[in-house]
């Protein structure tokens, strides 16, 4: 893509869910973004447009702060912070956490649209890995599996689970409170369609999982 998106094109991506990435607009705007690589059209009736991993992309730049602000030079594995309004699951370590009702609707909700995107993108509609969208997003879908199953987050001084981003290509870190919180954390990804390995940290001796999207 040689041109950035017109200004309604924009209102477009950043209108998309969050999750699913599933897009509403005119005939002419999802034609013109499927044209710049930016959405897909689903072969599957009803037809619905997705955007792709680069039209995700554009979508979470217009969120992330410029290179030169204070914010961008925290490191990567750093918890996401939430906008206002967009849904984002709990990697661990943020503050005020939120248990209640609302917020066990708003994951749930979640949860079932990424299964329903597993659906409409996975070959053969299976739901039982995980989809494109995930592995671009390896932190965020790892924690969503593991708060949709009942998981609780770590806060910023209570204990839980903590996702985090790792040098591996397609592989992200969680660590736990105790052994029991890991390996119930390691049956829920991998009911969830990740392959999940348990290591210790050398320098310290404290166990994590390393945990990667399956394939097959």
């Amino acid at each position: 893509m040689t041109r950035p998106p017109t200004a309604a094109q924009r209102r477009v991506i950043d209108a998309a869910d969050p999750v699913t990435g599933r897009l509403r607009g005119t005939e002419s705007q999802l034609a013109a973004l499927v044209k710049r690589e930016l959405a897909f059209r689903h072969p599957r009736p009803p037809h619905d447009h997705f955007l792709t991993p680069a039209g995700h992309r554009i979508r979470e730049e217009a969120a992330t702060p410029a290179a030169s602000s204070p914010e961008a030079a925290e490191p990567a594995q750093e918890p996401a912070r939430e906008s206002s309004g967009v849904f984002a699951a709990r990697i661990g370590g943020e503050e005020g956490i939120d248990s209640g009702p609302s917020r066990i609707r708003e994951v749930h909700s979640a949860w079932q649209g990424l299964l329903e995107l597993r659906r409409m993108t996975n070959p053969h509609g299976v739901v039982d890995r995980p989809c494109a969208w995930e592995r671009t997003h390896l932190v965020q879908a790892a924690a969503l599996a593991l708060e949709a199953a009942g998981h609780r987050p770590a806060g910023a001084d209570t204990e839980g689970y903590r996702v985090r981003a790792t040098p591996q290509p397609e592989a992200v870190a969680v660590r736990g409170p105790d052994a029991g919180a890991l390996r119930e954390c390691a049956a829920t990804l991998e009911q969830a369609g990740w392959q999940v390995g348990e290591h210790t940290e050398p320098r310290t001796g404290a166990r994590y999982l390393l945990a990667s999207p399956r394939r097959i």
